[in-house]
């Protein structure tokens, strides 16, 4: 008897009764078959391999390619393969600690000139490691450092070039002028009228000085105080200049329409001062030529590309340095005997409000009211300290200066002529600069400034900043200064090597200074001189 059972699962069940004895009483039973796979599930498996399998095999031959790229060591491939996301930060401290450990003074020599060149130099180079990236890497940082810095220096190098030019238009102002003195008449009337010659030495008046070589410049300066002032009738200008610029600069205001206001301009050549201010001027001013050699000297023959003395060098090297009339602001007091109180202007500022009201200042016994750093208000700014003008290394100048002491600007100065000259100012200025001389200039740092800081020790009101805004030529500062700043400033000073009047003015700062020219004036216009 044979019975066929199929169930869910069991393929086949055979239950046989043999005909013979040995098989008499059992049941034979044949196992399940091995299940066969279906071609519907076989299918979707085969297309996820096929999907995945590629991108596994790209993804494996990138890390390996990268390992060896990066690395050379089995460890270093372990981290790639291993590491999962912690890869980049065991790269990134493996390639500080090969930075950390390369050698400064190693790295001036074999660096590449571009990054471009340094990755082809890693790609070509196999067998290099970290130590050598790292080596060829702060080799190539430092080269292009040191280039940055080369052509800053040369490019401060041009500024200062740049700011000894006299532009053309300038020159071809002072020869129009010149001939105008010659031909025109009123060219050459007296300066001021007789009627007004008395106002020089009247003390109920605004006495106002300039020291310049500059007649554009003058201009400016007398038309914005001018145009901005309350009582303009109050005002007497003391113009000094040099035998040179005599001639256009007289030209210029005695044909200028100026109504109610005094103008008087004088050469050196018509001063007759004793023999010892004569000896005085010549003494301060071959020791300033002294100074002027020394550091031109040196900074021919010395490599200073990579040194912190070369804007000190280039700062000693300006123009200023040999302008008589920039030095003979030291001698205010013998220039007008006859005066007591006068307001000193530089040539390069601009008045913007009413400026009678420091007539009358408090100056409590001091010889000067000066504007301390006024970025700053009345505190110190960063680099406006003693102990950034003095050398307080020499015991000469520890022993008798406080080097946290502010230091006040130049510009525009009230000056009490009285006090000066009982205080024997100048006299102590001569002192030290001599001194300075005696120690081979190693008192303080190039300029006009330290050695007044030092004649004025104790002598200085401090005023308003509002007075004065200074530092308008200054690449490095004038960015520091507000609109709010330069809006509520009577004064605003372009000290520093960009002129308003040189091509590298600025020309955020020029428009301040270009609104007080009359360009309507026939030598302005012959000149070309434009905005």
């Amino acid at each position: 008897m044979k019975f066929y059972i199929s169930t869910k699962g069991i393929k086949r069940v055979t239950i046989s009764n043999g005909a013979g004895g040995a098989g008499k009483g059992l049941a034979k039973t044949t196992a399940p078959a091995t299940r066969r796979i279906s071609i519907r599930t076989l299918l979707p498996v085969v297309l996820v391999l096929g999907i995945v399998l590629p991108f596994l095999f790209v993804r494996v031959a990138f890390l390996v390619l990268e390992s060896a790229a990066v690395c050379n060591s089995l460890d270093c491939i372990g981290w790639r393969f291993f590491g999962g996301g912690d890869t980049s930060l065991k790269l990134r401290d493996e390639l500080t600690r090969a930075l950390l450990e390369a050698k400064d003074s190693n790295v001036n020599e074999g660096g590449a000139e571009s990054f471009n060149e340094l990755v082809k130099e890693m790609i070509t180079s196999r067998g290099d490691d970290f130590k050598a990236f790292a080596f060829k890497t702060k080799a190539m940082l430092s080269q292009m450092e040191q280039k940055v810095q080369s052509a800053r220096q040369q490019e401060s190098v041009y500024w200062h070039l740049a700011s000894h030019g006299v532009p053309k238009s300038l020159h071809c102002l002072c020869l129009k002028l010149a001939e105008e003195y010659t031909v025109n008449a009123m060219a050459r009337s007296r300066l001021p009228p007789p009627e007004h010659v008395s106002r020089l030495v009247d003390p109920t008046y605004h006495h106002i000085v300039l020291l310049t070589d500059n007649v554009l410049a003058a201009s400016v300066v007398v038309s914005s105080t001018i145009e901005n002032s309350a009582n303009p009738e109050k005002l007497v200008f003391h113009i000094v200049t040099d035998k040179k610029t005599f001639t256009p600069m007289h030209a210029w205001f005695a044909t200028s329409s100026i109504k109610s206001v005094v103008v008087e301009v004088r050469g050196l050549h018509q001063y007759d001062w004793s023999e010892d201010v004569n000896a005085g001027v010549k003494e301060m001013l071959e020791i300033n030529h002294l100074i002027y050699k020394h550091f031109s000297n040196n900074f021919k023959g010395k490599e200073l590309e990579h040194s912190g003395d070369h804007s000190r060098y280039l700062e000693a090297l300006r123009p200023s340095r040999l302008s008589l009339m920039n030095h003979l602001r030291i001698y205010i007091h013998e220039l007008f005997p006859d005066l007591n109180r006068v307001v000193f202007l530089d040539d390069d500022v601009v008045v913007q409000r009413d400026i009678s009201s420091l007539w009358e200042l408090d100056l409590n016994g001091k010889v000067s009211g000066s504007v301390l750093d006024s970025r700053c208000g009345y505190s110190c700014c960063p680099g406006s300290k003693y102990m950034d003008y003095l050398n307080f290394s020499h015991p000469w100048i520890s022993s008798k200066f406080d080097r946290d002491e502010c230091a006040w600007l130049y510009g525009m100065n009230i000056f009490d002529l009285e006090v000066w000259r009982r205080k024997n100012i100048t006299r102590t200025y001569h002192h030290w600069l001599k001194l300075n001389l005696e120690s081979g200039l190693a008192l303080w740092n190039p300029g006009v400034l330290p050695p007044a800081l030092i004649a004025f020790e104790d002598q200085v009101h401090p005023i308003d900043p509002s007075w004065l805004v200074s530092d308008l030529g200054y690449r490095h500062r004038y960015k520091e200064i507000t609109r709010e700043q330069l809006e509520s400033a009577a004064v605003i000073h372009f000290s520093g090597p960009a002129k308003p009047w040189l091509e590298i003015g600025f020309p955020k700062f020029r428009s301040l200074w270009n609104r007080y020219l009359n360009y309507s004036n026939k030598f302005i216009r012959r000149c070309r001189i434009t905005r």
